[in-house]
């Protein structure tokens, strides 16, 4: 079996048996493949499930992704200022989720866990965003936070544009239009603009929370990783004076009976 089909099944099974299992698979290697699978992170739960969506109910994980990119192009063409109908792509898109959400719950369940719908929520919303996946499908290993305006570098909006990435949340009301005599479009225009730079440096505040958590994330995962690396450390030598045991009882009972 091709050694990526190998690492394929340690994300796609059960989460309590994911070290055992990479440990298994790396001492059956040896060299730089040896040392890739060795260095392989254990996903979460939340990330694990999202996997199974992946891996056992892949037509729930299929439609998120292209209601996904569906919301994005649509997001996309609204601040350029061309015609998108944002309202129905969000939609859609809730829905998709809403179903991944149900399926990682299920698949979740029959294995005795039970990750937060929340963040499986936000988790297949980013996921599905994103101008570019962050792990390969399947093997996700850390949850996800939807990503702010950075997620659209190089758009340039239209004087005017309101735009909103998360399609979780409600639309914001729409302003009244001007009394007569009262104030110009211009006016209008430049209270859109407010909104929209107001919502800019709201998601980049989002935006730095979340990379604040990612990283302690990392680092609890690094000190996991180099908990583990002990307790191979350990087991290994356990081992050996285990066996060294049994050969000197070995060898007493055999001057005994000598």
């Amino acid at each position: 079996m091709p050694i990526d089909s190998k690492i394929d099944d340690l994300y796609r099974g059960p989460l309590s048996d994911f070290v055992s299992a990479r440990n298994a698979l790396a001492k059956s290697l040896s060299g730089d493949e040896a040392k890739a699978v060795k260095a392989l992170a254990k996903p979460t739960v939340v990330p694990w499930a999202v996997n199974q969506v992946y891996w056992h109910a892949r037509a729930a994980y299929d439609r998120v992704m292209k209601s996904g990119e569906k919301v994005r192009k649509a997001q996309i063409a609204a601040l350029e200022g061309r015609s998108a109908d944002v309202r129905a792509a969000n939609e859609a898109h809730r829905q998709a989720i809403a179903d991944a959400v149900g399926e990682a719950q299920r698949l979740s369940a029959s294995a005795g866990s039970a990750p937060s719908p929340d963040a499986l929520s936000r988790t297949f919303e980013a996921l599905s965003l994103a101008s570019e996946p962050p792990e390969a499908p399947g093997r996700l290993t850390e949850a996800l936070q939807p990503a702010g305006f950075e997620a659209l570098a190089g758009v340039k909006p239209q004087p005017g544009a309101i735009f909103s990435f998360r399609p979780r949340e409600s639309p914001r009301p729409q302003a009244a239009p001007a009394a007569r005599g009262g104030k110009s479009g211009r006016d209008q225009e430049k209270q859109s603009r407010a909104e929209a730079q107001r919502e800019a440096r709201e998601r980049e505040k989002a935006a730095a929370a979340a990379r604040e958590h990612q990283a302690a994330v990392k680092k609890a995962e690094a000190a996991v990783a180099r908990a583990e690396a002990a307790e191979q450390q350990a087991r290994a030598v356990w081992d050996k004076a285990h066996d060294a045991l049994l050969e000197a009882r070995r060898a007493l009972a055999a001057a005994k009976s000598s």
